[in-house]
């Protein structure tokens, strides 16, 4: 059980340094070709950021972990919403942009909408329950799937959110900060890209393998491993941008990182797993799916209260104390002790 806890760390610091290293290069070869800085950080950084939700969600996966690779893009949104923007929001109160009031917000929401109409093929369409049987010969019941024409259309949606980010920088000043961007030379970056990639797949690997062999020893599902687990440590690198960006009072980033790792979590990385491997879905996850929901219209109110596009320290409490609650609930749920 130790050296699983080690590993466990081991691969979470490895999947960490790997973003950073894939942003800082990436960033710097784009800066070279004379990309802005707002377009680097809507699409190459929000990839960076989220390459930890991919390869573990793509790894679980075709591992047969597929409560974790659900749970992993789940409970990261949640955690993002909830717990990075709550402790984003108490570093310094958040004021956003018309836009992402107006636009992001909803799109995220309506992700997890989508999400839950494609997922949910029993409840909603009648289908038949199937079986899954996994290498060791137990046996899954699922009432519902991500198929690889679910995960098209995910895609689709994605491709949709990029045209939308695509004008909306057509009507959005770029940063004045130049030197946000640290450029290396082309060689270095290269390599930095390469070693950073390199270092999401194999610290990937350290985290699926090392988390499920911690849920069994513990008696935990892999259900509540990913949501809880998997989640808190794959958002690291939003939690980071989040908090340091409040610190900063560069507000916008820090909640604006949020919402389209949230998008971009849905729509790209599960639509990207689904094409790959299509994925079974326990419906026992629409629970999650309902508070990654209401949490969403919850920010949408709170930013429509008081002051007008701005996140509160009391209303950045309450969503804190609303992740404390939810995750108690997600170990009594898995314990038996809490019944939905």
């Amino acid at each position: 059980m130790f050296l699983n806890i080690l590993f466990l760390a081991v691969g979470f610091v490895i999947l960490i340094a790997g973003a950073d290293y894939l942003v800082n290069g990436s960033s710097s070869i784009a800066k070279k070709f004379g990309v802005s800085n707002l377009a680097i950080g809507l699409t190459v950084v929000a990839f960076g950021t989220s390459m930890p939700e991919l390869l573990v969600s793509v790894q679980s996966s075709f591992k047969g972990f597929n409560d974790a690779a659900f749970g992993n893009v789940i409970g990261s949104n949640n955690f993002n919403l909830l717990f990075i923007l709550g402790i984003a929001g108490i570093i310094y109160p958040l004021v956003v942009q018309r836009n992402t009031v107006k636009y992001e917000v909803p799109l995220s929401l309506l992700a997890a909408g989508v999400l839950f109409l494609l997922v949910n093929d029993t409840i909603l369409y009648g289908s038949a329950p199937f079986t899954v049987t996994s290498s060791t010969g137990a046996t899954t019941e699922y009432t519902g799937v991500l198929s690889r024409i679910d995960a098209v259309i995910l895609l689709l949606f994605f491709v949709g959110f990029l045209v939308y980010i695509y004008r909306s920088m057509k009507t959005t000043s770029d940063y004045s900060d130049e030197n946000s961007i640290k450029i290396y030379k082309t060689p270095i970056a290269i390599l930095m890209v390469l070693g950073g990639l390199a270092g999401l797949v194999g610290g990937a690997n350290l985290v699926v393998e090392n988390a499920v062999e911690l849920a069994k020893s513990f008696g935990l599902s892999e259900k509540l491993i990913g949501l809880t687990i998997l989640a808190a440590g794959t958002s690291l690198p939003e939690l980071a941008t989040s908090c340091v960006a409040a610190y900063k009072r560069n507000t916008d980033i820090a909640i604006g990182n949020v919402v389209g790792s949230n998008i971009f979590n849905i729509f790209f990385i599960l639509g990207v797993t689904g094409v790959i491997n299509p994925v079974p879905y326990n419906t026992a996850l629409n629970f999650d799916l309902y508070v990654l929901m209401a949490s969403t219209v919850l920010l949408m109110i709170f930013m429509f209260t008081l002051n007008t596009r701005k996140l509160d320290r009391w209303e950045a409490v309450l969503m804190l104390l609303a992740y404390i609650v939810y995750t108690v609930m997600l170990i009594g749920i898995d314990n038996g002790t809490v019944a939905l």
